[in-house]
């Protein structure tokens, strides 16, 4: 796009210009090292992040693990299949609710957690920024999606 003499010092709809442009482009660049990274495990990257969730956090229901990764179970269900396929975890009916399904860590999936402790690591080296930054910039993210996630429920209709 060139600019005229008269063109604002900031135009707004310059692509450069965009923060929404900026995080999928770091997202796109963290989806290629990851990739590089979990090849050793088998895994992909929101296959990583529901292993992360069931390291923390033990068994969960669908429902409950959905809630911690923001995925509706439509996009969460082939992700636990795939999951389930590569022996890392098990889904079950619970005995308390026959509604809900639990999802539980196999042997092989909990096992895993020991190969993947060097991924956070290694992330960390390839972004140059130190512990510090890196907890700065997560609590800013937190904090946008927290913005962000309000302006867009203020603005649904009631």
């Amino acid at each position: 796009m060139s600019t005229t003499p008269d063109a604002p010092a900031t135009d707004w709809l310059r692509l450069d210009q965009q923060i929404c442009f900026s995080l999928s482009a770091a997202s796109r660049a963290f989806g290629g090292v990851y990739r590089v990274l979990l090849k050793d495990l088998g895994i992909t990257y929101p296959q990583y992040l529901v292993m992360l969730v069931l390291w923390e956090h033990g068994d969960l229901p669908v429902k409950k693990l959905g809630e911690h990764l923001r995925l509706d179970s439509g996009t969460l269900s082939p992700l636990l299949k795939r999951l389930e396929t590569a022996g890392l975890v098990r889904r079950e009916r619970s005995a308390r609710d026959e509604r809900s399904v639990e999802v539980r860590l196999t042997a092989e999936g909990t096992a895993m957690r020991e190969r993947a402790e060097q991924v956070p690591r290694r992330i960390a080296t390839a972004t140059g920024f130190d512990v510090d930054e890196i907890r700065q910039l997560r609590t800013r993210l937190d904090e946008l999606t927290s913005a962000l996630d309000a302006a867009a429920a203020s603005s649904e209709p009631a």
